[in-house]
Order: structure tokens, then sequence, then C-alpha cells
């Protein structure tokens, strides 16, 4: 059911937006000889999403460039990962239930291990941790902020 104009639009969101936020950062890190590159993929593009094919191959996308500029870019002292959140509760994800597009949150939770929604907050640490100093040896990584979702 997916038209070629959903299918166009959800790419470009996701993977092009993705590929022109990278190739504006890039060159200044190049720069400096240092840098750390956060992609936000999701959990669906390692599992599989039924009715959402456009999302899943957009966002498992943005994994593939992920690791491909983790080994162009390491030995330029630049480190790119990314976190594939699950079921983060924000505004946008209340109002697709809220539309009916997806079941409830809370009745989505009940199935989840750790029996929650992640918060903005969850990816923003993961995040923070993957820009420090700390991570510097992390790189091409996915690191699943998704409350045991995707094992």
């Amino acid at each position: 059911d997916i038209t070629v104009e959903s299918w166009e639009r959800i790419l470009s969101v996701n993977l092009t937006g993705t590929f022109h936020c990278l190739q504006a950062a890039i060159p200044d890190m190049l720069g400096a000889g240092w840098g750390r590159i956060v992609t936000i993929s999701s959990s669906s593009a390692q599992s599989g999403a039924a009715r959402m094919a456009h999302y899943v191959a957009s966002k498992a996308g943005v994994i593939g460039l992920t690791r491909a500029l983790a080994i162009e870019y390491a030995p330029r002292g630049i480190t790119v990962n990314t976190i594939p959140p699950a079921l983060i509760d924000t505004p946008m994800a209340r109002r697709a239930e809220a539309a009916g597009d997806v079941p409830s949150i809370d009745v989505i939770v009940q199935r989840a291990p750790v029996r929650r929604a992640g918060t903005p907050d969850d990816v923003a640490a993961a995040c923070a941790f993957l820009c420090s100093e700390d991570a510097g040896y992390i790189t091409g990584q996915i690191i699943g902020v998704n409350g045991g979702w995707v094992l």
C-alpha cells in the first residue's frame, strides 16, 4: 500500500536528511582532527515492522551509513555510532496514539522487558556518553536504547 510519494518522502527525511547533516558537520571535524557523530536510527530497522517497510528501510540505511562512515573516518579521529531507540514517550508518539496509528502506549509497555516506555533523557544519556572522551574506542556500533525490545 505504500505509495511512491510516501516511500520517497520517508527516505528523504530519514536517510537523505541524515546524509545532508553529516555532510555539513564532517568538514569541521576533519579540520579539528576529532569528532563524535551519533545518528538516530530505529529498533524497527533491526527487527522489522509490518506496514512500515519505507520507515524500516530508511532507518536501516542510517545504520549502514553509520557503519560506512565509522570505517572511513576512524583514522581521522572521528567516531560514528548509532542509537536505534524503541518506543520513546514523546509528544509525537502520543499524537500517533491519539490518532489511532499505534496501539496504546500503556498497553505496549506491558510487553516491554523493562515495563516502561523510554524517555528522551534515556536517549540523551546514551548520546552524551558516545560524544564523550570516554567513548573514543567505540565506533561503528549500534547502541540500543530499547528497554530490552531488541536483544
